[in-house]
């Protein structure tokens, strides 16, 4: 009798399949935008990186933005549809490749959370369009925000004052 209770415990817990080991799988909100286009659309407006780093979420490599080293006074625009997101008096040489910024365009971008790299980072996208555009990070200047708003290059465009 002790032998079959063994046996069907012992099947039992073998058979059972555990929470750990089911693969993880990330869901993001869908959020209705005021701008939205088709992929086949975005595609055809958007550069062959703006694409990938916008709607697909990647990142461009650091040291490679021609907005890195713009020093001209005026505004950051979200590439994929205008949209105003930073400006050029809260930019800041973070040193990390990414034209950084310590403060967004308030109610002009929104977050999220994402794992991609297995910690939790918190996500920047344009709230009008959901183009990607990067991540926050609280190691920015301390003595404004102290946060670091470190942006793809390639998902801005920049307009200089008076025009």
């Amino acid at each position: 009798m002790g032998k079959k209770l063994l046996l069907i415990v012992l099947l039992t817990f073998v058979g059972c399949k555990g929470t750990s080991q089911e693969e993880k799988k990330e869901t993001k909100k869908e959020t209705a935008y005021k701008v939205t286009k088709t992929d086949a659309e975005w595609k055809a407006e958007l550069t062959d990186m703006e694409y990938y780093v916008l709607r697909k979420e990647a990142t461009e490599n650091a040291f490679t933005s021609d907005l890195l080293e713009n020093k001209q006074k005026g505004t950051y625009v979200c590439a994929g549809c205008g949209t105003p997101v930073f400006k050029s008096e809260h930019k800041f040489d973070s040193g990390t490749g990414w034209p950084s910024f310590d403060r967004e365009i308030e109610g002009n971008v929104a977050y999220d959370t994402d794992y991609k790299i297995g910690v939790a980072r918190t996500e920047e996208h344009c709230a009008v369009c959901g183009g990607h555009l990067g991540h926050v990070f609280n190691d920015g200047p301390r003595n404004t925000t102290g946060k670091r708003h470190c942006i793809n290059g390639v998902a801005l465009d920049f307009i200089p004052d008076g025009n």
